[in-house]
């Protein structure tokens, strides 16, 4: 039986789905295949908890999960390694054996770069991809910048964050941190995007120094269906915007553009 909880105004559910050899926990609502497209998120550095604001908004509207992956607080274990690779190869097997039809793929920071190799693995289950903050561009990809930039954007992010993911930090460990940022910093999402053939909303924030404007505008032009879209707010900004974060999702749904 799947464990419920309260969060906001909708009933959460905690689910195990059964993928290959493992199952890959997720949080969500519990009916995938009835009630419009789903929205499934991808959390950045593996940790879930400062979506659920997100999640929420986006179950008032129709079926959506939040998974967590590799599963650094689930009691059976990761389900996968940390790498970008791994990361993406699961997503992409959930999205072949669970939601019975194309879903919005969305993910955030270094989730928003697992999202975009998985829908390119698996074209006919996404039907929009959202990169919500995706990293790194170009100059962050050496640990100097990337350490400048990070300061940046720390100190433009509400405080609440911490709480919210502080604790998946902590069940990870610095090494299998370090060894997902780092696997992110060798990606190059703009090579991938041309690739990528469903409709593509690249997702920023106006104070973001890991994801700036203008980084985000140059993947949607890389898209062969892109668009832009920057909010206000800095990295975690779906922590702190869960409405605005929820109504590009939910308007994604029904996109066509």
């Amino acid at each position: 039986m799947p464990i419920t909880t309260q969060h906001g105004n909708a009933l959460l559910y905690v689910t195990h789905d059964r993928v290959g050899a493992s199952a890959v926990r997720s949080m969500g609502t519990a009916d995938l295949r009835t009630g419009g497209v789903p929205v499934v998120l991808v959390p950045g550095l593996g940790a879930p908890g400062y979506l659920l604001r997100t999640l929420e908004r986006c179950a008032r509207s129709g079926p959506a999960r939040l998974l967590d992956v590799p599963g650094y607080r689930d009691p059976a274990g990761p389900v996968c390694g940390e790498t970008l690779g791994a990361l993406a190869d699961t997503v992409a097997r959930w999205l072949a054996d669970v939601p019975g039809g194309p879903v919005v793929l969305a993910g955030h920071s270094t989730g928003a770069q697992v999202a975009l190799h998985a829908a390119a693995r698996s074209p006919g289950r996404v039907r929009a991809l959202v990169l919500m903050a995706p990293t790194f561009p170009p100059p962050l990809r050496r640990t100097g910048p990337l350490s400048v930039a990070a300061f940046r954007t720390a100190v433009q992010e509400s405080p609440g964050v911490v709480p919210a993911v502080l604790p998946s930090y902590l069940a990870a460990g610095p090494r299998r941190l370090l060894t997902c940022a780092r696997s992110a910093q060798a990606d190059a999402p703009e090579a991938v995007l041309p690739h990528v053939t469903c409709p593509v909303t690249v997702l920023g924030a106006e104070d973001d120094a890991l994801s700036p404007p203008g980084w985000v505008r140059h993947l949607a032009d890389r898209a062969a269906r892109g668009r832009a879209v920057v909010v206000r707010g800095a990295h975690a900004f779906p922590h702190r915007h869960p409405d605005v974060t929820a109504e590009v999702l939910n308007g994604a749904r029904g996109t066509s553009f």
